[in-house]
């Protein structure tokens, strides 16, 4: 029975995401450019790849139906968690949103978006048979707001987003009627612009500096964003070769090793080494969507999807901050980019969807 078990188990995901992990790495070894600070970089990030890839078996052989019956624990765990974290969090970059374990430093603001992925699964399955109205929207929208609330308060407003943008998709998914879709647009716009004068000064000054760029600017907030554009566009077709990028190796671009890996992807190995990580993403995230169509139950089907949409999103916004179409948020890309933390995360989320896989009606 267990060995037919493993027999569903996706190979051609795992595989795809283990490709990726290594790939990047490669790439962070590359995106150090020799600093003394960072030259460590690379072999941590291996060894959270090694746990990672030992933390998909485990969840893999855990029945995800599991997560379901400790819907409520979890939640008041994110709860927690993200309470104490407002409370006791060590602040970097501007932000509490650490805790320093004195081995390594924890960001619970990204365990919980795999956990909130359980948390709605679960909801939104319990009351798939519910009238679709406002009454159902609320109940689902106040459950995130429960968390999201201390994960703005870091303040984190990239990840706050991602875990709405999780919310919005399994609410779509679960049943949506079209009609409601241009009233929740209109509120997440009126949202913004209320929210706006509340954010902090830096967040404020990402956005105004998207919207009015100051094309003359040589430093400051939109210094980056020069540097990953020449970087990009100096990688031509092909690329200049690993690790014999300038703006790379010659450290004009900063952060090059998280949230600009991307750029440094396209300097090394050009457009056509960034379509080949797009497409291998593409075809991560369409494994995911396979096993949501083909999951024995709609609680798996929610998990795979929802896990799928965080993926897309996240893809989609940090590669959209590397060529400059949306404001500059943070957020890593998927599987490439440095963290322990959002490596951690977003692998858990793979054995998530595994557990999935091994447990569908048929194999295909």
């Amino acid at each position: 029975m267990r060995r037919n078990l493993w027999r569903n188990f996706d190979f051609y995901l795992f595989g795809a995401v283990v490709f990726m992990c290594i790939f990047g790495i490669i790439m962070i070894q590359s995106a150090i450019a020799g600093n003394a600070e960072l030259l460590d970089s690379p072999r941590r990030q291996a060894i959270f790849v090694a746990g990672g890839i030992v933390l998909v078996i485990i969840m893999a052989a855990i029945d995800y139906h599991l997560w379901a019956s400790l819907a409520k624990f979890i939640y008041a765990f994110a709860f927690v968690a993200l309470f104490g974290i407002f409370v006791y969090g060590e602040a970097r970059f501007g932000s509490a949103r650490w805790i320093d374990t004195g081995l390594i430093l924890i960001q619970p603001s990204e365990i919980v978006k795999i956990l909130m992925i359980m948390v709605l699964a679960e909801h939104f399955d319990r009351t798939k048979d519910e009238k679709r109205d406002f009454r159902w929207i609320g109940r689902s929208f106040i459950l995130t707001l429960g968390v999201v609330v201390w994960i703005l308060l870091q303040p984190n407003l990239s990840t706050s987003i991602v875990i709405f943008v999780i919310w919005f998709a399994m609410l779509w998914v679960s049943g949506l009627p079209a009609k409601y879709l241009a009233i929740l647009g209109v509120v997440a716009l009126l949202l913004i612009a209320v929210m706006f004068p509340f954010l902090e000064d830096y967040q404020q000054a990402r956005i105004l500096n998207f919207i009015f760029p100051n094309p003359e600017a040589s430093y400051g907030e939109e210094y980056n964003i020069q540097q990953s554009k020449i970087a990009i566009g100096s990688g031509g077709w092909f690329g200049e070769g690993y690790a014999q990028g300038t703006q790379v190796q010659l450290r004009f671009m900063k952060v090059r090793h998280t949230d600009f890996i991307f750029s440094v992807v396209g300097e090394e190995f050009g457009f056509v080494g960034t379509m080949a990580v797009i497409g291998l993403m593409a075809f991560i995230i369409l494994r995911c969507l396979r096993i949501a169509q083909t999951a024995s139950d709609n609680y798996g089907s929610l998990l795979a999807f929802g896990y799928a949409a965080m993926l897309f999103f996240q893809t989609a916004v940090n590669i959209g901050v590397n060529l400059n179409l949306v404001p500059v948020s943070g957020l890593p890309f998927p599987f490439l980019s440095y963290g322990g933390s959002s490596l951690i995360s977003t692998i858990m989320g793979i054995g998530l969807v595994e557990s999935v896989a091994l447990r569908k009606k048929t194999i295909q």
